[in-house]
């Protein structure tokens, strides 16, 4: 099989008249057009040019190979072309779905770089606790915290893994000391709510038998976590996003059977969609860095 690269100084041998000429339009030296167009004659077995002191002429087989060639120049512009619109096209509109707490922690900061890299892109951010539908068309992306996600035809990868445990701020750390078992957290104020974190955080104070210590409750993730950050007590976080918070303390390890997965996740429909494709790797990246730092 010959070289695809070599029809480019055939065609300008051709145009041209001359290995000199052609050197001069490809920017090259006039021997390696020599060499290269030799090189396609043997390849495919055919005298192309009759060498002349005056230039290089065409034979009957070059001249009826000259048309293919063309068309070979003429597909790949129109490959080029083809490309660099699609490439136009990733911008516009791209739907995320993610939960709260990752809106209010790791999440601006990827999205105002994304911004900066691909101003072209929007950003749609659905924070709500409601799982939404990949498969209908309910967003692009999604980031979920899930032990094994559900739903025809999703595809993605585990970023990372996280579990749930409980923190508090460095003000209350130092205040109160850091709980490190029941009997300790029996002693100390819980901070409840947080919307879709609120069913894995029952769990784990019903495990424990700490409802009674539940001395305020949150609607919300952003009002939990002004909560626990202004000291009022301990609250349930996913390790990922919390781990990463400057403000606040592990107590505890998280148990065994709370580690979940971070997975980033879009639809087989759409996963080749130029403006998804573009957001998911760059969602990938940073996520991936976040979890490796």
């Amino acid at each position: 099989m010959f070289d695809w690269n070599d029809l480019k100084y055939f065609i300008a041998v051709a145009e041209t008249g001359s290995t000199l000429a052609a050197a001069r339009q490809l920017r090259v030296s006039q021997t390696t057009v020599a060499r290269r167009v030799a090189a396609l004659e043997r390849e495919v077995g055919l005298h192309l040019f009759e060498r002349r002191s005056a230039g290089y002429a065409l034979t009957p087989p070059g001249q009826a190979m000259l048309a293919n060639a063309l068309g070979v120049r003429d597909a790949a512009a129109r490959f080029e072309q083809l490309a660099r619109a699609e490439s136009r096209d990733a911008g516009g509109v791209v739907s995320v779905t993610a939960m709260e707490i990752f809106a209010l922690t790791v999440l601006p900061a990827i999205l105002r770089d994304l911004r900066t890299a691909h101003p072209g892109i929007q950003i749609r951010l659905d924070t709500s606790d409601e799982l939404r539908e990949l498969g209908a068309g309910a967003a692009d992306i999604a980031i979920r915290c899930s032990k094994r996600p559900a739903g025809a035809g999703l595809v993605g990868r585990r970023i990372a893994d996280s579990g749930w445990t409980l923190y508090c701020s460095r003000d209350y750390a130092a205040l109160h000391g850091i709980p490190n078992n029941r009997e300790q957290l029996a002693r100390h104020p819980f901070i409840g709510g947080g919307g879709a974190l609120w069913e894995p955080y029952q769990a784990w104070l019903r495990q424990y038998r700490l409802e009674e210590s539940v001395v305020m409750q949150y609607d919300s993730v952003a009002g939990l976590l002004a909560g626990v950050r202004a000291g009022m007590g301990l609250t349930i976080l996913p390790a990922f996003l919390a781990d990463r918070e400057e403000d606040l303390v592990r107590c505890l390890p998280p148990r065994n059977d709370d580690i979940t997965g971070v997975w980033l996740l879009t639809h087989e429909r759409v996963r080749h969609v130029p403006r998804v494709r573009l957001v998911l790797d760059f969602l990938a990246r940073e996520l991936t860095r976040i979890a490796r730092s």
